[in-house]
């Protein structure tokens, strides 16, 4: 089973993307995902994000992100120590998931990963793939999102490895910058070539 790792910077359409492996058969894994259900109400992370921020926590006893990202841009030491709880947990569900799809036969995995090269993760992955668009397209993607700032934007960026650096470290390289069918060509050409490796 050959496990692929895809990420990319914000905006460029990592999560697009891997939703067009999903629909070739490629079971993902979603990192964001899976943090998702750790701030979930009775998720493994809710204990301890109250413990330090009490006010971080929800009227559904879930972790309200929001107020969450408010302490981890006061003090990057914040992310720093948050992080070193949750990249444990997060891979011990991509563990079970790995687990799981081999039991179904499954011949490629694909993990989504935003900090793939910054955590070391390409090192567990057969081939990596980083998607890209023109930086234009990255900045008006991510400037429509709601609540998103100029001010957040570039901090978002400066905690990311820049777009051409991943693409240089990268096997593959996705561009979403031309539309949807261009992307979905290059994605089922990689996957082809990967399968055929």
């Amino acid at each position: 089973m050959k496990i692929i790792g895809l990420t990319g910077s914000i905006g460029m359409g990592k999560s697009t993307t891997a939703g067009m492996f999903d629909a070739l058969g490629v079971p993902v894994f979603d990192a964001d995902a899976a943090v998702h259900t750790l701030y979930a109400p009775g998720g493994r992370a809710v204990p301890l994000i109250r413990a330090v921020f009490p006010d971080a926590i929800g009227s559904d006893g879930g972790v309200d992100r929001q107020i969450l990202g408010q302490h981890m841009r006061s003090d990057p030491l914040n992310l720093d120590v948050l992080t070193s709880f949750i990249h444990p947990w997060v891979g011990e569900m991509r563990a079970d998931f790995l687990e799981q799809a081999e039991a179904t036969g499954a011949k490629a995995v694909l993990f989504d990963i935003p900090l793939l090269f910054e955590t070391g993760g390409n090192s567990q992955v057969d081939a990596t793939i980083v998607v890209t668009a023109p930086a234009s397209v990255q900045r008006e993607r991510v400037l429509s999102r709601p609540g998103m700032t100029e001010a957040l934007f570039k901090n978002l960026l400066a905690r990311q490895m820049p777009d051409r650096e991943k693409r240089a470290l990268a096997d593959y390289v996705i561009s979403t910058g031309d539309g949807l069918d261009s992307a979905k060509a290059d994605v089922e050409r990689v996957l082809a070539e990967i399968l055929a490796d």
